[in-house]
């Protein structure tokens, strides 16, 4: 198998290939973790498009809040799409190579889908604002144009700086050595591997984390904030609890996805808690897309009876044809 090539007209070998080492160290548990990691991705899969599905075809469920939700079933498809199946034949084949272009293509889609989704949640946290905050105006505010405009651009908003960023780190040089200590392909490992100077990568990063990261997180809490600070002054206990209810949901997927992000990225890169960096990491990129729709679909009263009267067309479909 060929890492390394030699590159025209330097001394130096650059590597061609990564070695993803994953969960490597557990030999004896790749089957299990196969098995585990093949329901979870089934389960994912099949629960984002059946609320993707009864959101398309369902009339009551034609509102902004399950439209953004729509959007974010149909991202977490994607999402776990571009992770999960290239983990799992490195299980069941014991092959954790990957091509330097493919772990590049896999970092962009990652990259792209989880700034993506920051903006996307933040749209749904304003969403929320509106309909509990400002209730009279959410009709005229929260209209059909402006939900294709706010999905829009969370869609334009993660793919423009992650394809900038791309365009950076095609000049990056990688020349040995060549494991990365991850089980899909991050930033910060692959800028570790890199033999070229990675500052101006460094720097471009900075610049766009705020904008892309922070500023998302910064709307969602706020709006949040003021979510909350409405609901505490309602004074109908039963009125109160409805109106959490409404937004309960979202607030869950919000803690799961940006807590874990935080332990991922913010605790110290020290050989001892690597291995559980890794397992913080799973669950923002496996566990989360799992969650998302057991989520929405067992604590959300609308995809409930929704998926109740798809359910009974079905038996009836299926009673008339016999």
């Amino acid at each position: 198998m060929q890492l390394m090539k030699k590159g025209e007209g330097e001394n130096q070998t650059a590597v061609t290939e990564f070695i993803l080492l994953g969960f490597g160290d557990l030999p004896e548990l790749q089957i299990l973790l196969f098995l585990v990691f093949l329901v979870i991705y089934i389960v994912t899969m099949a629960g984002n498009i059946l609320i993707i599905a009864l959101v398309v075809t369902d009339q009551h469920l034609h509102t902004p809040m399950y439209f953004f939700l729509g959007n974010l079933s149909c991202l977490e498809t994607c999402y776990t799409s571009a992770l999960l199946p290239r983990m799992l034949a490195s299980f069941l084949t014991g092959d954790r190579t990957i091509s330097v272009e493919d772990c590049m293509t896999q970092f962009f889609f990652f990259c792209f889908l989880a700034t993506t989704e920051c903006y996307l949640l933040a749209a749904m946290s304003y969403d929320r604002y509106l309909a509990i905050c400002k209730p009279l105006h959410y009709g005229t505010c929260m209209n059909g144009k402006l939900c294709l405009q706010l999905a829009t651009g969370c869609w334009i908003s993660g793919f423009l700086p992650c394809t900038i960023m791309m365009c950076f780190m095609s000049q990056l040089i990688f020349c040995g050595p060549n494991e990365m200590d991850h089980f899909f392909c991050d930033l910060t490992p692959m800028l570790k591997l890199s033999c070229s100077d990675t500052s101006q990568m460094t720097l471009v990063l900075y610049i766009f984390s705020f904008p892309d990261a922070v500023s998302p997180f910064l709307l969602t809490v706020t709006s949040y904030v003021c979510i909350v600070s409405t609901i505490l002054r309602i004074p109908s206990s039963t009125v109160r609890q409805k109106a959490f209810s409404t937004c309960s949901s979202h607030l869950i997927v919000v803690a799961l996805f940006y807590g874990t992000i935080m332990i991922v990225y913010m605790l110290p890169k020290n050989s001892t808690l690597r291995a559980l960096n890794k397992v913080f990491s799973v669950f923002y990129t496996v566990l989360t897309p799992l969650a998302n729709p057991l989520i929405y679909s067992l604590r959300n009263r609308e995809v409930k009876e929704a998926l109740r009267k798809a359910v009974r067309k079905c038996l009836a479909l299926t009673k008339n044809s016999d």
